[in-house]
């Protein structure tokens, strides 16, 4: 999705608008997503949720299955994105934060340089006349604080449901009309051993308020179904509902802390 990145800067920037998201033909070609625990809830009603393992940094991390085949975004047809819900990590296209230190403790608010969004004439300006940030810039340092706390979470919830050796691989078979697929790859949390925690590790995970995101998950595994339905029959019934790509962060944030 991102092909670019780069901090921006006054130099740089200084006559740069950013149009609003109207095609997101810029993800058709992805099959999954990254997730914060906050979008659990509302993602688990459309999207399957499952965990991705990064072996070099000894970590789990969430995503949404947006399609059963590489290159294959099921909820984008002709531009529109078919579904109620759209994860934050698209919404906030074509911005990103970057790490401006080892320690990961400052951020630099970047973008995709090579993003059609990005415009001399059209959308809203980056920075004024003067060469001060405008109210664009200012909301999407704002979104992108609040979606970087929220990773924080997310990386300590994964933490701790790795140490707690609840992950298992999933794999499944489905069948699409003639055809045998294996949905291989991912991790799903095992329910089986959760149920088996004792009464205490139990009241620790509800301390930690993981109990909603876990069972969220465990509820979007049904959605595999979906996908699959998608893939055979999906004809590309589209919303003209207008969103807000910036919207949201606060309630999710909400429910969480």
């Amino acid at each position: 999705m991102f092909q670019n990145i780069v901090p921006i800067t006054l130099d740089a920037h200084r006559n740069k608008k950013i149009k609003p998201i109207t095609s997101f033909d810029f993800a058709k070609n992805f099959n999954l997503a990254s997730i914060m625990v906050h979008e659990f809830s509302r993602a688990s009603s459309t999207y399957p949720i499952v965990f991705l393992e990064d072996k070099e940094r000894d970590e789990f991390r969430p995503v949404v299955l947006l399609g059963l085949e590489t290159g294959t975004n099921l909820f984008v047809k002709e531009g529109k994105w078919d579904a109620s819900y759209i994860p934050a990590i698209i919404r906030r296209y074509p911005f990103a934060l970057a790490r401006v230190d080892e320690k990961g403790e400052r951020y630099t608010v970047c973008l995709d340089n090579d993003s059609d969004l990005i415009s001399d004439s059209e959308g809203l300006a980056l920075f004024n006349d003067k060469g001060e940030p405008e109210e664009m810039m200012e909301r999407v340092k704002q979104y992108l604080s609040e979606l970087q706390q929220m990773e924080r979470f997310t990386q300590e919830f994964c933490h701790f449901l790795g140490e707690q050796n609840l992950f298992t691989p999933l794999n499944m078979k489905v069948r699409q009309g003639n055809e045998i697929k294996d949905i291989t790859g991912c991790y799903v949390i095992n329910e089986e051993r959760l149920n088996g925690f004792s009464n205490e590790k139990f009241l620790t995970i509800r301390e930690k308020n993981f109990l909603p995101p876990i069972y969220a998950h465990l509820v979007s595994l049904a959605q595999i179904e979906r996908l699959l339905k998608l893939d055979e029959e999906h004809k590309g019934i589209s919303s003209n509902a207008d969103f807000d790509q910036f919207a949201d962060i606060e309630t999710m944030n909400k429910k969480l802390h």
